[in-house]
């Protein structure tokens, strides 16, 4: 899988950009600010409608000073040409099948339900989640390790995503119910506060989609960590130069809260709703009392060890990094073993990771259908991964510029380009 073509309008730092990228390594350069991450966010963000740096869509969208925020461009556009083989999973379709091509357009409207279009035709949104597949590694992906519990979550849920796009409906539906749930416990505990027994007769209502939805959530969070765990293991030894074992084991809120030790198969939904609709009507006082949904999907935590040790705390910074990378790296490997290689993004990471764990990389990611690389400085890129080079730059009036832009833009305009 690769992206041949990606057209932006009004996304971030761009007003409008047509770029043609190759097969195999691209490497965009340029200094910090100019616009390079902004690029591959947009092919990125096709991958599960979630972004590596922020969870807010109207940020995407361009924002100009000198403009009056009611002249300000009211979406953003991503539109990209995207290659594939004909086989959709391993093990449909001959060998060698010929390349498919398919033009995916998202329009980001702010305030307003995102628009989508496939071949010229409008579809639903959700009908081309998933299409692009992408794994992005960071420097946030420190935060996987290091940071709170909602970081190794959205890794978690984003493969989930890529490997079964359905599930950006449940996310949408989990967190609207788990918000609706959490407002009914704060009224609740106001009324607490007021001297008043809490009204909670809708309560039963919205814990039956809260615990099916929740139980769907871990489901696919469980699965994704069987599937990466041996691969994260594996990847860790080559990156690293540390000996030790690289484990990982979802943390289930459920399995926290309930004390009577029957956690049973994480995968199995309705087993795990009935279990977790048990654990909600014996928290509903605590819960009522501190105003909060103490338990479900939206408290569920990844447990990462090395050597028999908790990563977060004991690890050194540089097995933090190699921890990180492996995570990814399995989340790579999975998703060529179920169909699609994905296109590989490495985002201004190589002046993170010292001269060994560079090497180690860019010798597992060389051969990739397509890798896409940022960097500051061109040399910091191991020489294996020096291929195609696009230069980006910002200049005032016009955004951010790619050096090649404008001698592909006659060639595909009409195909990725402006099509109103």
């Amino acid at each position: 899988m690769r992206v041949s073509h990606v057209a932006l309008d009004d996304f971030r730092s761009y007003r409008h950009a047509v770029i043609e990228l190759p097969a195999g390594t691209t490497v965009l350069v340029g200094p910090n600010g100019q616009g390079k991450t902004n690029l591959v966010e947009a092919i990125a963000y096709l991958s599960a409608f979630t972004s590596h740096r922020v969870a807010a869509e109207g940020a995407m969208v361009r924002a100009d000073p000198d403009v009056p925020p009611d002249q300000a461009p009211g979406g953003a556009v991503i539109r990209v040409k995207l290659v594939t083989r004909e086989r959709a999973r391993v093990g449909e379709g001959p060998p060698g099948a010929p390349a498919r091509e398919q033009v995916l357009e998202l329009e980001i409207v702010r305030g307003r339900a995102n628009r989508a279009r496939l071949n010229r035709t409008t579809v639903r949104p959700r009908d081309i989640v998933g299409m692009v597949r992408t794994v992005v590694f960071a420097p946030e992906d420190i935060q996987l390790v290091r940071g709170d519990p909602a970081a190794r979550r959205q890794f978690l849920d984003d493969l989930a995503t890529q490997l079964h796009p359905t599930l950006s409906v449940v996310r949408a539906d989990f967190d609207r119910v788990a918000r609706q749930r959490g407002a009914l416990m704060r009224q609740a505990s106001h009324q607490i506060r007021r001297g008043r027994a809490p009204d909670l007769s809708t309560l039963d209502v919205w814990d039956e989609q809260f615990a099916q939805l929740s139980s769907r959530m871990t489901a696919a969070r469980a699965e994704v960590v069987d599937l990466i765990a041996g691969p994260a293991a594996r990847a860790y030894l080559r990156v690293s130069d540390s000996p030790k074992a690289l484990t990982m084991r979802l943390d289930a809120s459920v399995d926290r809260v309930d004390g009577s030790g029957a956690g049973g198969d994480p995968q199995d939904v309705d087993g795990q709703a009935a279990r977790l609709l048990q654990v909600l009507e014996d928290q509903r006082g605590r819960e009522a009392e501190r105003g909060v949904n103490l338990v479900g999907a939206h408290r569920d935590d990844l447990d990462l060890g090395l050597g028999g040790m908790p990563v977060k705390g004991y690890a050194s910074h540089g097995e933090t990094w190699s921890v990180a990378l492996a995570a990814r790296l399995a989340a790579f490997s999975v998703l060529e073993d179920q169909g699609e290689e994905p296109i590989l993004i490495l985002d201004d990471v190589f002046s993170e990771l010292d001269t060994a764990r560079r090497r180690g990389l860019a010798e597992m990611v060389a051969g990739a259908d397509q890798v896409l690389v940022t960097a500051a400085v061109a040399e910091d890129v191991p020489e294996a991964l020096r291929g195609h080079r696009l230069d980006v730059s910002w200049e005032a009036g016009n955004g951010s510029v790619v050096s090649s832009q404008r001698d592909v833009r006659a060639d595909v305009e009409g195909e990725v380009g402006d099509e109103s």
